[in-house]
């Protein structure tokens, strides 16, 4: 369950990567909401894995989940450039992603 917990975190910190970009600087007012509702929401759930999980591995892999999932709908939603180093470079992130989780003592 922690695990499960760490990737909600994570995923709601997309949400709320992708809702500064709507919010356009805290100018727009429901996607200023959304966005806070998601950074509140990101911080609970990692708050809570931070309870079973240790502080480092959890923090990477929190922040690897935002980086990755910011990246893939930077692409989709927003045109951001795909080019093959970045997508090595996210692939590195992915890497360090398992490597700390398949090397976790929890």
């Amino acid at each position: 369950m922690k695990w499960l917990t760490l990737v909600i975190a994570g995923a709601f910190e997309v949400w709320w990567a992708v809702g500064l970009k709507y919010s356009e600087g805290f100018t727009k007012l429901f996607p200023s909401i959304l966005t806070v509702i998601g950074m509140i929401a990101s911080f609970y759930f990692l708050s809570l894995a931070l309870k079973e999980l240790p502080l480092g591995t959890a923090y990477a892999i929190w922040t690897g989940i935002g980086t990755i999932g910011t990246v893939i709908l930077g692409i989709a939603l927003f045109k951001e450039p795909i080019d093959p180093i970045r997508l090595v470079c996210i692939g590195f992130i992915v890497i360090g992603i398992i490597g700390l989780k398949l090397v976790s003592q929890h």
